[in-house]
Parts: C-alpha cells; sequence; structure tokens
C-alpha cells in the first residue's frame, strides 16, 4: 500500500487498517458506485475510448497517477492520503479537507475509526460553509445573446440561497459558475477556440449581482430562476464537491464540455440516482441542460426577472406617442424636467414619461453609451421632477412569457417532405442538430434570433437517384427590432454546401459562404418584422468556370404572424458578381409555417429563382418535427 501514498503525506498511515478500509471498499464495490463515479467525473467506455476515463483534466485532481481512468487506484489512493499529517494554512489543505465531499462519502460508507483514521477539523471549508450559510440552491438561465458568439444558446448558472436570503437580499447571494479561463475579448475567435477546445474551464464563484449586472444590464438578457428542491444535506454535497473542484480545470468545448454540462454533472452530485448528462454525449445546449433538470422533477419554482431593455420597452409601449417623444427628449437632455409640455399633463402621464425618461438614461449608462455630457445629473434631475409628483409608480406590471424557454420545441429537428423544382419531383429529409429558425414557433426562444449549428439535407429526385442536398454547419441570423429609442444592427452569416444551377446544366455542391447586416423594424402593431440588409457571399468548386465567385447584393423581406400559429415570410433577394465566375443570382419567396402542436408542424415554401442565367421555380411541403 506504501505506493498508493501521495508525495504530500509525510507521516506513516496505519497500514493495517488501512489495508481493512482497502478490503472492505473492494468488498462494497465502492468503486464502482454512482456516488464515486460522479464526484471523480467518470465517464463509461464509448467509441472514441475504450475504457473509463475522467472529464477532469487538472492532474492536482487525483492522488494516483491512474486516478483520471482507474476507479479503484484512485479509490485506494484517496484513502491513503488520508493519513497526510498536512497541516491547514491559508495556501494549502490536508488531502482530508480538500477532498472534502470523497472523505464525507468514503466515511458514510466505511465508517472510519476516529481513532485509527483521526479526522481533520477543515477549518477553512466550515468558515466558507458558514459564511455562504446555504438553504438552498437556484438554476440561473440567462436568455440567448447573439452579439457574442460564445453566448448565443444563452447560459446556466447556480444561485446558492441563503438561509436568511428574502426577495431584497438575494442579488447579495453567491453563484457557482463554470466558463472558459480566457482574457479573449474577440467572440469569434472565442468561439472557435471553443470549438477545438482551446481554453480550460473552471469553476468560479461571484456574487449574484455582478452576473445580473452582466446580463440584464450589459446584454440585456432576461433571466429565468429555476428554484430547486433539494434537502439541506443534498445542498451540502453539491457545496462539498464545489469546494473540492475550485482549483481543478477541465479542457471546456463548446459544443459538449461547457458551461451547463459541467454544472449538471455538479448538481447530480446531490443524489446517486441523478443523472443529468448522460443524454449529452455530442453536444449539450444550455436550454436541453435546463429541460434535463425540469424533467427529473427537481424545479419547485420558476420566476422570470426581465432585462433592463424588457422593462425600458414596457414603459415605452404604455406611452403615447407624444409621451414617447417627450420621454426621448427629456432623456437626451434635449428638453427640461420643468417644460410647459410636460407639467399640461396630467400627474400619473407625467411621472410615466419621465420614469421612462429615468430608465432609458440609466439603460444607456449600463451599456457604455456617453451620449449626454453628464448622465449623472440628468438622472438627478428627472429624479427631482418626478419627485414632486405626488402619485404611485407608474411602472407597468411585467408578466412572465406565456412559455418559459423549457417549455418551447425541441432544439433537434427533423423534417420530411415533397416537392417540385426545376420541372423535377423530389423527396426529402432535413435533419438539424440544434437550434431554431425564424419560421420555427418563437414560444420559449428570443424573438428575431436564428441560429442553426449542423444541418443536412438529403433528396430523392423522379430518376431514383438520391443526393445530398445541403449541408450547413452554422447558420445564424438576428433581426432585432430597431426604433428611435434602440437602434441594434442586424445581420447574418452563413457556411456551407448546397445545389446550384451551373450554366452547363450541372448542379454541383457548391461550397458557400454569405454575410450580411442591415437593420429590421417592427410593423402591423408587432405582428411584423419587416427587415432589409446588404450582403457579400463568395461560391467556390472546380466546376464554376474560374473556380469561384464573389458577390455583392442584398435582400429584404417580412415575418407576417397571421394567428399564433401561422407564420408568412415573403422575401426578395439578388447578387452581382464582383470577381470570378460570373453569375446574377435573383430569387423571391415565400414562406408558410402552421403550428401543430410544440413538437410537429406544417411548412410550404415556394419560390422563384435564377441561377447562371437559368429560370426555375420550387415548391415543397414538409412536417417537421422537433425533438
Amino acid at each position: 500500500m506504501a505506493a498508493c501514498l501521495p508525495p504530500q503525506a509525510n507521516a506513516a498511515p496505519d497500514r493495517e487498517y488501512l489495508a481493512e478500509l482497502v478490503a472492505r471498499s473492494k468488498q462494497l464495490r465502492l468503486a464502482e458506485r454512482p456516488e464515486w463515479r460522479k464526484l471523480l467525473h467518470y465517464m463509461p467506455p464509448a467509441p472514441a475510448w475504450p475504457g473509463v476515463r475522467s472529464l477532469i483534466d487538472s492532474p492536482r485532481f487525483f492522488n494516483a497517477p491512474s486516478g483520471k481512468t482507474d476507479p479503484q487506484a484512485e479509490l485506494e489512493a484517496t484513502l491513503a492520503s488520508f493519513y497526510s499529517e498536512i497541516e491547514e494554512t491559508e495556501k494549502q489543505q490536508n488531502p482530508q479537507c480538500e477532498f472534502i465531499a470523497r472523505r464525507t462519502w468514503l466515511d458514510e460508507q466505511l465508517g472510519f475509526d476516529r481513532v485509527r483514521l483521526p479526522l481533520k477539523e477543515c477549518r477553512r471549508y466550515r468558515d466558507w460553509y458558514a459564511a455562504i450559510n446555504p438553504r438552498g440552491l437556484t438554476l440561473v438561465f440567462p436568455s440567448a445573446y447573439l452579439n457574442n458568439p460564445g453566448s448565443m444558446y444563452g447560459h446556466t448558472l447556480l444561485r446558492i440561497d441563503a438561509k436568511d436570503q428574502n426577495e431584497r437580499t438575494r442579488l447579495l447571494a453567491y453563484t457557482i459558475n463554470f466558463a472558459a479561463v480566457t482574457d479573449d475579448t474577440n467572440g469569434l475567435v472565442f468561439a472557435v477556440k471553443g470549438l477545438l477546445g482551446g481554453y480550460p474551464g473552471a469553476f468560479s464563484m461571484l456574487p449574484y449581482y455582478v452576473k445580473v449586472r452582466e446580463y440584464t444590464d450589459l446584454e440585456n438578457r432576461d433571466i429565468w430562476e429555476y428554484e430547486l428542491g433539494f434537502t439541506p444535506q443534498e445542498v451540502e454535497r453539491v457545496l462539498m464537491h464545489t469546494w473540492e473542484l475550485g482549483p481543478t480545470w477541465f479542457q471546456y468545448f463548446f459544443f459538449d464540455e461547457n458551461c451547463s454540462y459541467h454544472l449538471n454533472a455538479l448538481l447530480q452530485v446531490a443524489r446517486p440516482d441523478l443523472d443529468l448528462v448522460q443524454a449529452f454525449r455530442w453536444w449539450a445546449l444550455p436550454i436541453d441542460t435546463v429541460r434535463e433538470i425540469v424533467a427529473a422533477g427537481l424545479v419547485t419554482r420558476a420566476v422570470y426577472r426581465p432585462a433592463n431593455a424588457t422593462i425600458v420597452g414596457r414603459r415605452l409601449a404604455a406611452l403615447t406617442g407624444a409621451e414617447r417623444d417627450l420621454a426621448r427628449q427629456l432623456s437626451q437632455g434635449a428638453r427640461d424636467p420643468g417644460d410647459t409640455r410636460l407639467r399640461a399633463l396630467p400627474a400619473e402621464r407625467a411621472a410615466a414619461t419621465l420614469e421612462a425618461g429615468y430608465d432609458y438614461v440609466n439603460y444607456r449608462r449600463a451599456i457604455g453609451k456617453q451620449d449626454v455630457p453628464d448622465s449623472a445629473a440628468l438622472t438627478r434631475d428627472l429624479l427631482v421632477a418626478r419627485s414632486a409628483l405626488d402619485v404611485p409608480s407608474q411602472a407597468p406590471a411585467i408578466a412572465p412569457p406565456a412559455t418559459r424557454p423549457d417549455e418551447g420545441h425541441g432544439t433537434a429537428r427533423v423534417l420530411a417532405g415533397a416537392g417540385r423544382r426545376a420541372g423535377r419531383d423530389f423527396l426529402e429529409v432535413r435533419v438539424r442538430a440544434s437550434y431554431h429558425d425564424l419560421m420555427d414557433p418563437d414560444a420559449g426562444y428570443t424573438r428575431g434570433a436564428q441560429m442553426e449549428f449542423f444541418s443536412l439535407g438529403a433528396r430523392q429526385l423522379d430518376s431514383g437517384t438520391t443526393r445530398i442536398e445541403e449541408f450547413t454547419p452554422i447558420q445564424i441570423l438576428s433581426l432585432a427590432p430597431r426604433d428611435d429609442f434602440f437602434q441594434p444592427w442586424s445581420w447574418r452569416v452563413s457556411g456551407g454546401w448546397r445545389r446550384e444551377f451551373l450554366a452547363d446544366g450541372a448542379e454541383p455542391l457548391v461550397g458557400a459562404l454569405d454575410f450580411g447586416g442591415g437593420g429590421a423594424w417592427l410593423a402591423a402593431g408587432g405582428r411584423a418584422l419587416v427587415y432589409t440588409m446588404a450582403e457579400g457571399g463568395a461560391r467556390q468548386h472546380h466546376q464554376l468556370e474560374q473556380g469561384y465567385s464573389l458577390r455583392a447584393g442584398g435582400r429584404m423581406g417580412a415575418y407576417f404572424d397571421a394567428t399564433p400559429r401561422w407564420r408568412v415570410h415573403g422575401y426578395a433577394r439578388a447578387a452581382g458578381t464582383l470577381l470570378g465566375d460570373h453569375d446574377t443570382p435573383r430569387s423571391f419567396g415565400l414562406e408558410s409555417r402552421l403550428t401543430l402542436s410544440r413538437d410537429f408542424a406544417l411548412r410550404l415554401d415556394l419560390s422563384r429563382s435564377r441561377e447562371h442565367g437559368r429560370l426555375f421555380n420550387a415548391a415543397a411541403v414538409s412536417l417537421l418535427w422537433y425533438l
């Protein structure tokens, strides 16, 4: 057993008792138990690796040299490490305290003799736990943020609710967050390196108000809080394991070993029968991990927290056109709070206008916009004017969306349909790994946000030929409505391979990259979203006359919700050649989607296009299945 003793131990163990503990652990097959496997983050064998392995990549987390792949060796080495006489200081811990969750569980299973294996006090852990004063845990889901590719799918983190916490003090609670450790500020660089495992990932703890400011103030993301029904003992297990994971790192991967995957792995330590990660072998989208937690029956209550931009938008929606214009001028310092137009309003309407202007100034300050000379003085003047009105707050009641994010359609989608293109009939199947497009139902998703990854389409033609029609690894579209208060830009990027008609009649799979930017506006009382974009693109294939084509053009269109279940999209797009193979592609069309249920929808697509001088029509009807 001497070989099991880690290098830092400086006292000889009671070898006879250690041998008894090891023998009993083998008899009880503790190394095979789910509790041990989850504490060490062991994954079962898979095609990519033949044996068990831990997802933790930090060597210091293991006591045995082979601990990453050998659960029994790690258990024996852990037991041996508990005889270490290392004294606890601010810079080091005794292994019993560094691995407090393992010690607690092994003690429960083996019943340590306190004389033959004395237990350390672990003062640092106990002080930390007492300072947190935990009562419960809440899973926090900030919605998607399209302006950062690393946050396109949303995020999850864990809030530790204190025993004396109330609604006013919840912002002072601590959160447990897993994220890539990086100083990169370029979102595209982060996304690429995150896809390739180019960062270490680690757990950290921050006050909740820091994360709320980041999400609701800076990124304007609505937040959903899912309170979890864990017992005090289960909460303590999670926190003990959090303590163990403090200095540990994992290799971070954007799609699978990400924030939400590892947070679920942390939560399942609470109960041996929980398996919150097995479903995410290939990818782990934050909203899908939330659904897994909801399906496990862990959620007792869900609370909606609107972002600042959402609150300001609701305030503005409650104003008349004249009041809205006045609020904008007040927020820009273009009109004095004592202006006669404001004093002419009824007290309630004047208060609503001042409050809207005040909130809008604070919103602009939070996102770093310095568009008034002295925003602090302006907010003070607006508050003074508001305090002179003896009427209650005019803040609108913001009800939660009718559908929570976890109640929306599934992120994977299968499409089966039939149609006719350029005079030829076809049957088609399309499979999308994730996540949402603008023709999908909006319930539970961010309106105007399209994010699709790994979409593959295949067709069987009337000649009997079956072929790949399209493969699109990435397609993102953000249509963020603009108005006189909010001016976000809309943008899109798409890359992959798709069939195109060439001048000689061939239809090869052409490499395609498209990107664009523009604006979008709400119309028809909010039922329509109208957009226009300038675009660029590139095509590459050896059958093109010069092997490539660089294009520029534009598109315009409108999404219209005829009913809550029926959406129609009309569009037109055109482009011209800048360099390479000459072509002037044109197309216009109509798409229509009818929602049948959360999991099923019907879709009709009609279009007329021109590619390399060839005009053709296309029509298809499809059944969509979300899962």
